[in-house]
């Protein structure tokens, strides 16, 4: 039995679908089970925290892997790795970010918060897998109310560079290790999209997908309100735009990690965007 927290995000919706298609056993953590929608035959639960000590231990029960999100983590995560490990896990695949790749980056909010899960997931005495993906395509629905609205996208810093990963080939280098986990102990991923790509080309490219034109706006750092990256917790917007203004015109490190795990190539923006037609749809 594998187990997933964040179940329903974007990367653990994806890596329960692959799973549940490979036929093999998944239980999935959830808030709100009643609105999951997962595929059939998956277990749904609802996730249960360090206060409920006996729902918390009862998600473990004849599970042998974990898929950790950072959002199950946080304070309560030692607690919730003993009790993966009294219930027979053996392995644990946590979702980190590339940004603890970067030793000048240790204060940033993200290296803080990600570095320490995956410390707790080394000191949890399970074998362990690391997945550190970069920018997620994902991040590019914050431009879906604007598209909705009309052919006008207001950005700042549109020549901020990034390689865009796809949720579902993270959750495809999640399931090998999940599935091998012999084969991935003690690894840690990097992991990136096949190119890099401005802010302004994602947005034509979602335009492309769309069928339509859209313009783009650049706008000052300064009038970004916070309802452009309401995904965004307010304390970490300013850290988030610096970076992406220090992002322009750079050119990130590109890995070939889904390709060398997977035996196939990383999706394209181009293909995400495909693939997101509807959210972008009124």
């Amino acid at each position: 039995m594998i187990v997933v927290t964040g179940a329903t995000g974007n990367v653990g919706r994806a890596l329960v679908s692959q799973l549940a298609a490979d036929q093999l056993p998944v239980r999935a953590l959830t808030r709100d089970p009643a609105r999951a929608q997962l595929p059939d035959g998956v277990e749904v639960v609802r996730f249960a925290g360090p206060d409920e000590p006996a729902a918390l231990a009862a998600q473990f029960e004849g599970a042998t892997a974990l898929f950790l999100h950072l959002a199950a983590g946080g304070d309560g995560a030692p607690a919730l790795l003993a009790a993966a490990r009294d219930g027979g896990v053996k392995h644990v695949v946590v979702l980190s970010s590339i940004i603890v790749d970067y030793d000048d980056a240790t204060e940033h909010p993200l290296h803080v918060a990600h570095s320490r899960l995956e410390r707790q997931v080394r000191e949890s005495g399970l074998g362990w897998t690391a997945l550190r993906p970069g920018a997620f395509s994902t991040n590019s629905l914050q431009w879906a109310p604007q598209v909705r609205a009309g052919d006008t996208v207001r950005w700042p810093f549109v020549g901020a560079v990034s390689s865009p990963i796809h949720e579902a080939d993270v959750a495809a280098v999640a399931a090998v290790a999940l599935r091998d986990p012999a084969g991935h102990t003690g690894a840690v991923h990097s992991l990136t999209g096949p190119a890099n790509v401005t802010a302004l080309d994602q947005i034509h490219a979602v335009g492309r997908a769309v069928g339509r034109e859209l313009r783009v706006e650049e706008i000052a750092p300064e009038e970004v309100p916070a309802s452009m990256f309401a995904h965004v917790p307010p304390e970490m917007l300013p850290a988030l735009l610096r970076s992406l203004g220090e992002s322009v015109s750079s050119d990130p490190e590109l890995t070939t990690t889904v390709r060398d795990v997977t035996g196939r190539p990383a999706r394209t923006f181009a293909e995400w965007a495909g693939d997101h037609v509807a959210d972008y749809r009124a």
